[in-house]
């Protein structure tokens, strides 16, 4: 199989990764948990994980580098966590965001949370004076993604950031389709929290995420239980990072979040980067001056991610993604993408997008089957 849909999880990991998870499942008790080595073990490569996150984002310590089981939670835990007083919070977000971002803010809107939702264009882009236009006085946060994960489309977080620290508002980042192939700078781009996912651009397992927080702000806990200290309190301990990591953490998994994210640093962000916008580049680039082809996203741009999304003509995506599969057994991504507002700005909810995400484990070979199957397929229709 040639496996385009590393924007929903990479399936190519470092070697690295599964022999971590190999060995950790062979001997890591629980961390936090006990005196013995075992114990001790599982502790010590967390320790060393959270230090590579910080390390990744430039973020600020590593005691608030919490972990979740992806950046679905990261998200929940971030947005019910600092909105807690409903009816004088308003919250900005974006059409480009994915469910994670758009159901806990619909959510927080029933109980009473003023939510403003910028709009893009019918080609996926916002207008940024929109954003400082809609902050208020009452104006909590802005969340928004740092990349769209149907068109690839880069947000200009600097730009954000900037909004945020004038007007001196949180800024919370959806980084699941960027991190680990996109620098990211918090400090640079005064971001306050990324949530972020370990098995997309991190190549790392499936079952790992977290929140990467500027030291001081006060998130409440999503989930409340047992934390390895304080046992005899009715509450869940104010101390970072356990206060947003109830119950035992998945250290198997950490650990192959950790060799995936040394892979990361040995080969360089930008390294990893330019194969996969190359590959990206050339897919689209051989394909784009097909008549029946229609793409979505800005591609004058080097900044966005290895996606590429189309339609041809007007056949259902999910046809198209299945011939693709059936008969050339290449792996895409048909439908709406969990990303309703962003189709609908693209007019493309009943049609649905192909999507083609590449990896830093996709060859130029690989990309030249996919571009000789989108022309053996656009010339049926």
């Amino acid at each position: 199989m040639i496996y385009f849909d590393n924007a929903a999880t990479t399936l190519k990991k470092p070697d690295t990764v599964a022999k971590a998870v190999f060995e950790a499942i062979n001997s890591f008790a629980n961390a936090s948990r006990g005196s013995y080595e075992a114990s001790l073990s599982s502790e010590r490569i967390i320790l060393e994980t959270r230090e590579r996150i910080v390390k990744l984002f430039n973020g600020y310590t590593p005691n608030y580098t919490a972990f979740t089981s992806n950046s679905t939670e990261a998200l929940n835990t971030a947005i019910k966590g600092i909105i807690q007083n409903h009816k004088d919070t308003h919250i900005i977000t974006t059409s480009l965001e994915h469910n994670s971002v758009l159901r806990p803010l619909y959510e927080m809107q029933e109980l009473g949370t003023e939510l403003t939702i910028i709009n893009a264009d019918i080609k996926g882009q916002i207008n940024y004076n929109d954003i400082e236009k809609n902050i208020k006085q009452n104006t909590k946060a802005i969340i928004c993604t740092h990349a769209s994960n149907v068109i690839g489309d880069v947000l200009d977080i600097d730009f954000i950031g900037s909004l945020c620290k004038k007007h001196n508002i949180l800024f919370i980042l959806d980084a699941s389709q960027s991190a680990g192939s996109i620098d990211i700078d918090m400090k640079k781009s005064n971001i306050d929290i990324v949530c972020f996912t370990g098995h997309k651009g991190l190549m790392g397992p499936q079952g790992t995420g977290g929140l990467c927080i500027k030291k001081g702000i006060d998130i409440k806990p999503l989930k409340t239980g047992g934390s390895g200290i304080k046992t005899y309190s009715k509450t869940q301990p104010e101390n970072m990072p356990v206060r947003l990591e109830a119950g035992t953490l998945n250290s198997h998994s950490i650990a192959g979040l950790n060799a995936a994210l040394k892979f990361i640093e040995e080969e360089g962000i930008e390294k990893i980067r330019n194969h996969e916008r190359q590959l990206a580049k050339y897919f689209y680039d051989e394909i784009k001056n097909i008549e029946n082809i229609k793409f979505y996203g800005n591609y004058d741009t080097d900044k966005r991610t290895s996606i590429v999304s189309l339609n041809i003509a007007d056949i259902d995506s999910a046809k198209i993604s299945d011939i693709l599969s059936s008969e050339y057994d290449i792996a895409t991504r048909s439908g709406g993408h969990c990303a309703p507002l962003m189709h609908t700005s693209l007019n493309t909810v009943n049609q649905g997008i192909v999507r083609f995400s590449f990896s830093y484990f996709n060859t130029i070979e690989e990309i030249e089957k996919g571009i000789n199957a989108i022309k053996e397929i656009s010339r049926r229709f």
